[in-house]
């Protein structure tokens, strides 16, 4: 969950900040931060108007590809799966073991 699949073309390194996010079913926004920590990597991403300005964590296994020519991130979620996900709050979510946890179990449900 919280690791780089080798089928998302994902290469350590990768500057993901500003690339866009697409959902399953569309446009979901941009990355505003990307981490790639052993075991707990995860990309924030800027919903902009979407959902109001409210931003998400999506652990690095939900992704599904990085393309890097095209600068865009394809996740295994619908739009209505990360607007229902847990908000993320830089101050008070960053390093929160926690949240962290909330955030795992709600990507780690079926959601098929």
């Amino acid at each position: 969950m919280w690791s780089y699949t080798s089928d998302s073309h994902y290469s350590p390194g990768t500057r993901l900040t500003g690339f866009k996010v697409e959902a399953s079913d569309g446009h979901i926004g941009k990355v505003d931060e990307a981490t790639e920590d052993v075991g707990s990597s995860y990309i924030v991403v800027d919903t902009g108007p979407w959902i109001f300005g409210k931003e998400v964590l999506l652990p690095a296994g939900t992704i599904v590809r990085v393309d890097v020519k095209e600068e865009k991130i394809l996740v295994n979620r619908t739009k209505e799966q990360i607007k229902n996900a847990p908000e993320y709050k830089k101050d008070e979510h960053r390093g929160d073991a926690g949240y962290r946890d909330q955030v795992g179990t709600y990507y780690g449900r079926d959601h098929s």
